[in-house]
């Protein structure tokens, strides 16, 4: 993960529904994860009645969430995971697998679905990510909002 994130725009998220996916596998990586996610919505303006969080065993079942969030249709769904390679190319499968299938989630369901799913080649880069300086949860959140906020003004028939 770049340390060189664009500046995202800010958007309030006071008329949005987010629906988030997060796995449980990994939780003492993904619980931070989630709750600065859900902070940086919370804060952002989200409101508590409009925030949906399901929780799922792993990465590989995101995908399979992140539809069913779908069709509820929230303005933006965002999958959090992390995915840390061990001794065979089994994460390596699971963070293609899901990726693709997230994306495919949300091309078909016309919503946007960030992929907050972490990968890491070891438990100390997984804690960076999850638990170090940059705040990936609020990237996160950030982006669901963004694309959002896109999301609505194109539906609008707005250019800007």
């Amino acid at each position: 993960m770049s340390l060189l994130a664009p500046a995202s725009a800010s958007v309030s998220g006071s008329s949005f529904r987010v629906a988030i996916a997060a796995a449980r596998y990994n939780g003492p990586f993904i619980e931070p994860l989630l709750a600065q996610t859900a902070a940086a919505l919370r804060a952002a303006g989200v409101a508590e009645g409009n925030l949906l969080i399901a929780r799922v065993p792993g990465s590989n079942e995101l995908p399979a969430a992140a539809q069913l969030l779908a069709a509820r249709k929230p303005d933006a769904v965002i999958a959090l995971g992390v995915i840390i390679r061990g001794g065979t190319l089994h994460y390596e499968l699971i963070a293609h697998a899901s990726a693709h299938a997230l994306q495919r989630v949300a091309l078909d369901a016309r919503v946007p679905v960030i992929n907050g799913v972490v990968v890491a080649e070891n438990r100390a880069q997984a804690r960076e990510r999850c638990l170090g300086r940059i705040d990936r949860g609020a990237e996160f959140a950030r982006a669901a909002l963004e694309m959002a906020a896109l999301g609505r003004r194109l539906r609008k028939g707005r250019k800007r």
